[in-house]
């Protein structure tokens, strides 16, 4: 389930700008807010199959976004990418050591600082 609600979190993250206000509302109230349809509908004056088919509905966008562009898989991609780098930057400092060269060192250190500022983005 976790991974689950991990996922449409993501959606939401990339994507839900294109959902309309209701969508945006009840996706929010239901996966993050963590209310049930039910509530949802009772609060809203309307079905709990109204609410069902509303947050299946903007569910089926994300999805099929993701599905067009692949965003999220190549923001994963890229973040394993930068930590690999982040690694490969550290073993350059440690081997560096050896040389006794400060501009080596000195390069190292941006790769691993510029990596890091990547990857919080």
């Amino acid at each position: 389930m976790k991974s689950q609600a991990y996922r449409m979190a993501l959606l939401y993250d990339f994507y839900g700008d294109v959902l309309t206000e209701r969508q945006k509302e009840f996706y929010d109230l239901y996966y993050n807010e963590d209310l049930s349809l039910a509530e949802i509908a009772e609060n809203n004056g309307i079905t709990r199959q109204g609410v069902r088919d509303v947050i299946v509905r903007a569910e089926g966008i994300l999805t099929d976004l993701e599905d067009k562009t692949g965003l999220i898989k190549r923001f994963h991609a890229m973040r394993k990418q930068l930590q690999e780098i982040e690694q490969a930057a550290g073993e350059i400092l440690e081997r560096s050591a050896r040389y006794d060269d400060p501009q080596l060192e000195a390069l190292a250190h941006k790769i691993q600082d510029t990596a890091k500022l990547m990857e919080k983005e």
